[in-house]
């Protein structure tokens, strides 16, 4: 059965919830508690979710109890979106808006105290709300689905964020496409599957700049097989193999053991050259990473592993390439990207005074595509420099 929109949501908010700017958040305002309570009840919920929605056509009640879930799941994406909303404009406020007035301006718009005291009140309210709901799983007698008590639910979702991109609105990544693509055409090896990898710390687009080479014609006409799975934080190996075969042929083999998972993945790849993209990878298991490796030899010569982390340390352990150690934006190409979300096309030469500004602005982004696109839509067609 196909993931849901219900399903795929509530794996978003977990997927935030697990992020590392939310542990941030999370110590910094004081809603740690209520947001580790909110991720349990949200992931112990998600665990029945296919089965309710399977059988949904038998209880009029059942499908009462999903439609309050998709109610609570879209409040509290909601909450979690302005709460990181607020912390980059604070973040940018803090740092650099004593030493410009017009970034002051346009970032001290509301009251700290306030602002926690009131996101502090809506998280309780979603997570009482959700925990009410959760009260009522199990008089539907619903069985889980989700491996590992639900901790493969932020994986399933991050495996959907497909490869899928349009390079021509990617902006100031052409000369890192090119050098990743030249380590992934670099001349066969003594390793039997080299692993390539594309190493910077959080929003600086090295996801985005893996799909750029994995989409690359060139890159395409290399390999039998292109394969894209995301791993996040927990390097499940089961739900690897699992996932690299959806990626393959679309089978879901996640009812198979773990030896019967493994011999069917390495039929799949046996003799293929193959690029495996292993996007967000954080654990540092050496021995999980080998048997991964291991299996992968089934691979014809000449495969490829293309690995996005933040950890230097994940990349010593998995490359056997150099590493390609991604940078922020050029001023210029942060500009050009503010630019395009701020305004409407062609229109911010209309208002010479905002470009200055946000001129300003992307010099205190670091080159940071995450950040400028933050802001840029914030600053989405506020034309009145009041605004």
């Amino acid at each position: 059965m196909a993931e849901s929109l219900l399903f795929i949501l509530a794996e978003k908010v977990l997927g935030k919830l697990g992020s590392l700017a939310y542990e941030e958040i999370t110590s910094t305002w004081g809603v740690k508690g209520d947001l580790k309570r909110l991720q349990r009840t949200l992931s112990y919920i998600n665990a029945v979710l296919p089965d309710a929605e399977e059988r949904q056509g038998e209880s009029r009640e059942l499908q009462l109890w999903l439609g309050q879930l998709k109610d609570v799941f879209h409040h509290a994406d909601d909450v979690l979106d302005e709460m990181e909303c607020e912390a980059l404009r604070r973040q940018v406020l803090r740092t650099y808006g004593s030493a410009n007035s017009k970034v002051r301006h346009f970032f001290s718009r509301s009251n700290p105290v306030a602002f926690r005291f009131k996101m502090g009140r809506r998280i309780k309210e979603v997570t009482t709300r959700l925990d009410e709901i959760a009260a009522d799983r199990d008089k539907f007698h619903l069985v889980e689905r989700v491996i590992d008590h639900g901790r493969s639910v932020v994986h399933v979702r991050r495996e959907m964020t497909h490869s899928f991109v349009i390079a021509s609105y990617v902006i100031g990544r052409s000369s890192d496409k090119e050098k990743v693509v030249f380590l992934l055409m670099y001349p066969e090896n003594v390793q039997h599957v080299s692993v390539v990898s594309i190493v910077g710390i959080g929003g600086l687009g090295k996801t985005t700049l893996a799909k750029l080479v994995f989409n690359d014609d060139r890159v395409i006409g290399s390999f039998e097989l292109t394969i894209w799975v995301c791993v996040s934080d927990y390097f499940d190996l089961k739900l690897l193999m699992v996932n690299i075969i959806k990626s393959v042929s679309g089978e879901n083999c996640s009812d198979l053991d773990p030896d019967r998972l493994q011999v069917h993945l390495r039929q799949k790849l046996d003799g293929m050259k193959f690029l495996l993209v292993l996007d967000d990878v954080w654990n540092d298991d050496l021995e999980k990473w080998i048997e991964l490796r291991n299996l992968l030899t089934a691979g014809a010569e000449g495969s490829k592993i293309l690995v996005t982390t933040r950890s230097p340390s994940v990349a010593s352990m998995m490359g056997t390439l150099p590493c390609h150690y991604l940078n922020g934006l050029a001023d210029e190409e942060a500009l050009t990207l503010l630019l395009k979300l701020a305004f409407k096309q062609g229109e911010e030469y209309k208002y010479p005074n905002l470009v200055e500004i946000g001129k300003d602005i992307v010099k205190k982004c670091g080159g940071v595509p995450l950040a400028v696109r933050t802001l840029g839509s914030l600053l989405y067609m506020k034309t009145d420099e009041k605004d």
